[in-house]
């Protein structure tokens, strides 16, 4: 018999007890997955890094001592470095960013649904980028707004990904270029969240994009998304 998986090691920080409790009572039931500690601030954050030796970390934006954007750097200086994944009630374009530019592993909005949160967890863990939908938007006008090719250039790989593509993941992947999330979407087009999930992954596929954010970009040089 193959011995099981070894649990995913999540810590928490929060400066906001009701926040922290919310949390780390949905990852604990989550199987594979157990928080290591929770704590208030960012200091106590990289301390308690250093001493649990988590996976993932789950880090608030704004917290006092030291806010999570300014913990990021010591924490991915421990070795092992543990995953970053921020957390905030605001997709701020600056702070989105920074948190990127510093080596965050993704920018979580603390709205997500607690299924959400959990395969975000999982996702961190396996080395991938995780970035809620609802700050989808910010990244993708940033990077649009920095790159020198004309949004409405389609390149000749761009032109066979968009055909690839059914005409319900067409929709699907032009609501990706305005950063909604899966609920926003399977509201607009009347279908169930479980179905948006599966055309976004079937996008993705097809596409080879490896981020929601790339789809985005896609679906703006494509055109599909003004």
């Amino acid at each position: 018999m193959s011995e099981p998986a070894p649990s995913i090691r999540v810590l928490l920080a929060d400066d906001e007890a009701m926040i922290r409790a919310g949390v780390s009572l949905i990852l604990r039931h989550a199987e594979g997955i157990e928080v290591v500690a929770d704590v208030a601030d960012g200091r106590r954050a990289v301390e308690a890094a250093a001493a649990h030796r988590p996976d993932v970390v789950l880090l608030d934006v704004r917290m006092p001592v030291c806010d999570g954007l300014a913990a990021i750097g010591p924490l991915l200086a421990l070795d092992p470095a543990p995953r970053v994944v921020m957390l905030s009630t605001f997709g701020d374009e600056d702070n989105v960013l920074r948190a990127l530019r510093e080596g965050a592993a993704g920018f979580l909005l603390k709205d997500e649904g607690p299924q959400e949160l959990i395969n975000a967890v999982r996702a961190a863990a396996a080395g991938d980028a995780v970035l809620s939908p609802g700050v989808t938007g910010t990244v993708v006008a940033r990077m649009l707004r920095a790159d020198d090719t004309p949004a409405r250039e389609l390149l000749p790989e761009d032109a066979r990904s968009i055909e690839r593509l059914t005409a319900r993941e067409r929709d699907v992947l032009a609501m990706l270029g305005q950063g909604l999330s899966n609920q926003d979407i399977a509201e607009r087009l009347g279908i169930g969240t479980g179905t948006v999930k599966t055309h976004v992954g079937a996008i993705l596929d097809k596409s080879g994009s490896t981020s929601r954010v790339q789809a985005a970009l896609l679906a703006h040089r494509s055109g599909l998304t003004p």
